[in-house]
């Protein structure tokens, strides 16, 4: 890969919040207990005082359509309003939201679900908590909920993929969660059972069975596809569902390499709207003979019944492989096993309770601005792992953290030339991360270059829609 190339991927880099790395840093993987390996997913939603729909109707996010639309929306519209969900609020001005009437109370805490609608890929749940939820251990304003649908149990669930918001009003809180559907084939009619275990820690059984029904999708088919021959990655373009206010793109990528994502930012029609992507659901990830399949249903806003045409913008994020090295070397140079980057180590010292790694990268770009520098000093942070070598293996692939108490995740960084890219990693051997009876000469470091590149943008292409007889 050119340097070119590597100067826009790095350019790309997100830069998550200042919480964010203070969250990767306290060990993000964890459970809400402190335990290690995979976390139970539990819906948590800090409630905010601000009038949400005041503030985006006041900075005109809204149309003078929507604000029409707003204007005619009945009372169950108004949830939506709240939590800025235009698809929630379309569907309520068409009559298309099932009113809900539910109410549990476990334990003091009385929950009532209040609406449901199903569109496209996307099934919200709103609902309501009593303020006695601030009896349970949250900080204030938070809400935390563990819950599972049709009755899986803990992370197996496939329904818990999707967002949580939570709101104060004036005697508790009120949330919607918007789930994916998470299946290939959709019902158009179905009962959802929910069972919350605990809010907040409070413990309960608080069952619901929610009716779900949508009007069947209209199926546009496409079936056209791009190659990326020098990517080893192909994009093939099914189909669009389009349902009451929303469509669902539904493609397959094909990758030479297993751990590559494809996904589509964004598309064009040929009158000029550009559609946005939500979530999506994974319906298939298998291996074939010419490389990796995945097909994927993606929420995008509805499409305009007019185009002919759909100019497609695919990313592609390269996972390069970690590369490890025993520490019993206190000098060593590794290299990227896909991108022209290395890792030179100049030194590898134990000063008490620390490790300090002294390094410097090498086949970045010249003359990186101050941003991009940034950006590496902060995925810096988290790209080394150290791990007890006997434990290297108990590392789960589809989990992947390493092991509790044999393993430390994360290091803070000094600058120490810009360009030579010097740095120092120091890691805290004996703090929440740790390895217990720590050895330099049981000690294995592995560094992810992925941590140095992001998403690059592949060349887009255009594909043909039918035409659609009335």
């Amino acid at each position: 890969m050119d340097n070119k190339k590597l100067n826009e991927m790095i350019d790309q880099i997100p830069v998550p919040k200042e919480k964010v790395f203070d969250a990767i840093s306290k060990g993000i993987n964890r459970d809400v207990n402190g335990g290690y390996g995979k976390r139970k997913k539990v819906f948590v939603g800090v409630a905010t005082s601000a009038a949400i729909l005041g503030i985006t109707i006041a900075s005109g996010f809204f149309n003078s359509t929507m604000n029409h639309v707003l204007a005619n929306t009945p009372i169950i519209g108004g949830i939506f309003q709240e939590f800025n969900d235009r698809t929630g609020v379309e569907l309520a001005h068409q009559d298309a939201v099932t009113e809900l009437n539910q109410a549990t109370t476990k334990n003091g805490v009385t929950v009532k679900l209040t609406s449901a609608y199903f569109d496209g890929n996307v099934v919200s749940i709103t609902g309501f908590v009593d303020k006695e939820v601030e009896k349970g251990g949250n900080e204030k304003g938070e809400v935390s909920f563990d819950v599972n649908f049709e009755h899986y149990k803990g992370d197996n669930d496939p329904w818990l993929g999707g967002s949580r918001e939570v709101k104060k009003v004036e005697n508790g809180y009120i949330f919607q969660w918007k789930m994916d559907y998470p299946y290939k084939t959709i019902e158009e009619n179905f009962t959802l059972p929910i069972t919350i275990h605990n809010i907040n820690g409070i413990q309960g059984e608080w069952n619901f069975n929610i009716p779900i029904q949508q009007e069947k999708n209209n199926t546009l088919a496409i079936n056209q596809e791009h190659v990326y021959p020098a990517n080893g990655v192909k994009v093939r373009i099914n189909e669009i569902l389009t349902a009451k206010a929303s469509s669902s793109l539904v493609y397959e990528t094909i990758e030479e390499y297993k751990e590559d994502d494809i996904t589509i930012s964004k598309v064009v029609d040929d009158k000029g709207n550009v559609y946005r992507f939500g979530n999506q659901t994974v319906l298939e990830h298998s291996e074939r003979e010419n490389g990796y399949l995945t097909t994927v249903r993606s929420e995008m806003t509805k499409l305009d019944p007019n185009a002919t045409s759909l100019t497609i913008y695919p990313s592609l994020t390269i996972k390069d492989p970690k590369v490890q090295q025993l520490l019993s070397e206190k000098t060593f140079t590794l290299k990227s096993q896909r991108l022209d980057l290395g890792l030179q180590v100049n030194d590898v010292t134990q000063k008490g309770e620390t490790l300090v790694v002294d390094y410097q990268l090498t086949g970045l770009p010249k003359n990186l601005g101050d941003h991009k520098l940034d950006i590496i000093n902060h995925n810096l942070e988290y790209a080394f792992w150290l791990v007890d070598d006997k434990y290297l293996s108990k590392i789960d692939p589809e989990n992947p953290w390493p092991p509790k108490n044999h393993g430390i995740a994360f290091n803070k960084v000094k600058l120490i030339d810009t360009a030579t890219a010097h740095y120092q990693s120091t890691f805290d051997i004996n703090g929440d991360e740790n390895i217990q009876n720590f050895k330099l000469e049981d000690t294995i470091l592995l560094f992810d270059f992925s941590n140095l590149v992001s998403t690059e943008d592949l060349k887009p292409f255009t594909v043909d829609l039918p035409v659609v007889e009335e």
